[in-house]
């Protein structure tokens, strides 16, 4: 018996990386897979089915069930066309998988519209256009009277949540986005039988390996049976735990990397100061000289 037997699950961004290995996983604990993958370059450029049909393949040979889907998630009506397919695959779509991401790094001073507009597409819109048709399936499922048990696992960032990266504005802005949406998600699907959590994941991909400054440290090379800190298999146990169907968890943000899983937390009052009439310029600076 494996975890997530009978259940069908669209992941996005599954051709290579930490999508392919939660695509893998998922198959091999039951559960019936669309491996969405559009197959660009890592700036997006591009498109090319082989890496979807691969690890269908792979899963396929291996004895699971799975599907490809080279639709661009950040596509309105590709989108819906995703859900669309899981249904009429497999019969019903229990587990939304957002995890299609891009880089097209810059500093701000020098960051064109096209790299800013290019990223947070394919990262904020291609992440809430599979939700908002998936959450219109559930709850119309909803509404007929089925019981449903759904799970959605958004793929958030260190970059945008808790270690912010230089050149990455219009990625950690789309991470950070994409936390936001999954607490809002949270709140609002909870009435239709859906939980919505997100992770943010420290792995080796071909992202990571393109990152400034940080493509060295995961490009190491980790000696024959020892345990790989950065291998982004390390990633998929716990989106496959989310998905599962008696999984507690809703609204979370969790950081995976390695051995090591914590849970995130959002924008908080760290300090408060008062005045018990109108603020003034002079007085906010009497105030808040000590918080320099």
């Amino acid at each position: 018996m494996g975890a997530l037997d009978g259940r069908v699950a669209i992941i996005t961004g599954a051709g290579r990386g930490i999508g392919r290995e939660h695509a893998l996983l998922y198959a091999k604990e039951g559960a019936s897979v669309v491996v969405s993958d559009l197959g660009g370059a890592n700036d997006g450029a591009g498109s090319d089915s082989g890496p979807a049909q691969q690890v269908v393949d792979e899963i396929v040979a291996a004895g699971g069930k799975a599907v490809a889907n080279t639709n661009d998630v950040a596509n309105w009506a590709g989108a819906g066309q995703l859900v669309e397919q899981a249904v009429s695959e497999f019969g019903r779509l229990d587990i939304l998988v957002n995890n299609a991401g891009i880089l097209r790094d810059a500093f701000i001073a020098g960051m064109s519209e096209q790299q800013w507009d290019s990223v947070i597409a394919v990262h904020l819109k291609g992440h809430f256009a599979p939700l908002r048709h998936a959450a219109e399936y559930w709850k119309a499922r909803t509404k007929a009277g089925d019981t449903v048990r759904a799970s959605v696992i958004n793929t958030a960032s260190a970059s945008g949540t808790f270690m912010p990266n230089a050149g990455q504005a219009n990625y950690g802005a789309a991470k950070a986005g994409i936390a936001a949406l999954t607490l809002v998600a949270a709140e609002e699907l909870d009435r239709y039988g859906v939980r919505v959590n997100a992770i943010a994941p420290i792995a080796r991909t071909r992202l990571t390996l393109a990152t400034p400054g940080m493509g060295a440290i995961f490009a190491q090379e980790v000696p024959e049976g020892e345990f790989d800190a950065f291998s982004p298999a390390n990633i998929a146990p716990i989106v496959a735990y989310l998905g599962t169907e008696k999984c507690p968890f809703t609204g979370k943000v969790f950081a995976v990397q390695g051995g090591a899983i914590s849970e995130l937390g959002g924008w908080r009052g760290e300090r408060t100061v008062e005045t018990e009439g109108p603020w003034t310029v002079e007085g906010i600076d009497q105030q808040l000289t000590d918080w320099a």
